[in-house]
């Protein structure tokens, strides 16, 4: 018999270490003799690079700060200031006056690039914190979620955020929450007390994604005044995630900025962690030719993904299904470049800048146009094309001998 007192007795061990990373760790079953299955079936197959899931140092990090997250919220149901602020939140459900007695537990964020893994990461520690999905409590009798997830509305409503938290809360526990509160026309200020007793009762820890969307709307600051009041009348700890342009919208007062204390995740630099990913990805290969990672494919995945994992998942991805479809069968620089190229194009503007050019160091010299003639006079009989004789016509001609060397080959700069 769980009594609500006891109810973090209920909640898993806490994971550290070896532990931690093989439970956090996904690795589907790969088969080498599938390279040799029909194309269909191997492009079907191909879907299991995106299931792959290595922990990095960002999720033994998440994973610690939701776990004692989610156990100091749970340390304050049952308690006798809850039973009071239940009491208070029955007075902001009928519009009576009311006060946030109980305090919050903490607020915190989750901020990182886009493509990094940090929804990932969540995901993979909730599943692992909430063994139970449900925790069911007998005295008093009722039911806790240990996390709920909602998206920030793309205006910032704070209605919308109020009625999707008891959406969700009907989804777990078969509930009549957010039918009831349409069918009362509730207005904000009866939204906040319903949630916030909804909250006291039933959920563990909210997770608001897409938080940026707040920096965007004239509804931002309401909006995270919302949940502040949603701290302070349910004791809830509740986690936003988002990228580096909510930053600024939480640096512009010190109020805000106080409620936004904590994680934050930038692209991965070329260390162990990236390599070894790239390493393991590379293995689930479903074409025929089998091939072995190598520095310079290394160096090229990072350069033109930008450290970016969920975009070196799509270039091996993309790169082996127009493998399979054109018939070349191999996964080389050439078909990465290719899937770089044609699949990745609206990502150019954001990963070039990681790419290494070269300065210019002299003056620019006037490009001269590059005739067909002078093409084909550098070809021997043979069609093979000699390197030396562009490195001649590009001194006699004054022309930059990489754009030549372009015009007439595939070129790609890798930056050393």
């Amino acid at each position: 018999m769980t009594n609500f007192s006891d109810i973090i007795n209920v909640l898993p061990r806490m994971k550290s270490g070896t532990d931690l990373i093989t439970a956090l760790e996904v690795l589907p079953k790969y088969n080498p003799a599938s390279c040799n299955a029909d194309a269909p079936v191997r492009l079907m197959a191909l879907s299991d690079l995106y299931r792959v899931y290595i922990p990095s140092q960002m999720s033994l990090e998440i994973y610690s700060k939701l776990y004692l997250a989610l156990l100091r919220s749970m340390q304050k149901k049952g308690t006798k200031l809850a039973i009071q602020q239940q009491n208070q939140n029955y007075r902001a459900i009928i519009q009576q006056e009311y006060s946030g007695i109980m305090g919050g537990s903490d607020s915190f964020t989750i901020i990182g690039t886009s493509g990094i893994g940090k929804s990932s990461a969540i995901s993979r520690s909730i599943n692992l914190i909430t063994e139970n999905r449900v925790i069911e409590v007998d005295n008093p009798y009722t039911h806790v979620v240990p996390s709920v997830i909602v998206q920030c509305p793309f205006d910032s409503s704070v209605k919308g955020l109020l009625l999707e938290v008891l959406r969700k809360v009907d989804e777990v526990l078969d509930s009549k929450y957010y039918q009831n509160a349409l069918r009362a026309r509730a207005t904000t200020d009866m939204l906040i007390g319903s949630v916030s007793q909804v909250a006291l009762n039933h959920i563990g820890m909210l997770v608001v994604d897409e938080i940026q969307n707040v920096a965007n709307s004239k509804n931002g600051k309401s909006l995270i005044g919302a949940l502040t009041q949603l701290i302070n009348n349910s004791g809830i700890s509740i986690c936003m995630v988002g990228t580096p342009e909510s930053s600024r919208f939480f640096e512009s007062a010190m109020q805000l900025a106080r409620r936004s204390v904590g994680l934050q995740y930038t692209t991965m630099s070329n260390d162990k962690y990236f390599q070894d990913f790239c390493k393991v990805m590379f293995k689930y290969q479903y074409v025929k030719q089998k091939t072995e990672i190598t520095d310079g494919i290394l160096a090229w995945l990072y350069e033109h993904s930008a450290g970016i994992t969920s975009v070196v998942v799509a270039l091996i991805h993309d790169a082996q299904e127009i493998a399979i479809l054109n018939g070349k069968e191999i996964l080389n620089l050439e078909s990465l470049n290719e899937a770089y190229e044609q699949r990745l194009s609206l990502l150019h503007g954001y990963i070039q800048p990681s790419i290494s050019h070269g300065k210019q160091t002299s003056k620019i010299k006037k490009k001269t146009p590059i005739s067909t003639a002078m093409v084909t006079q550098n070809k021997i009989s043979d069609d093979r094309i000699r390197i030396a004789d562009f490195v001649v016509q590009a001194k006699n001609e004054s022309i930059d001998i990489v754009q030549l060397l372009k015009s007439n080959m595939p070129v790609v700069e890798v930056a050393v």
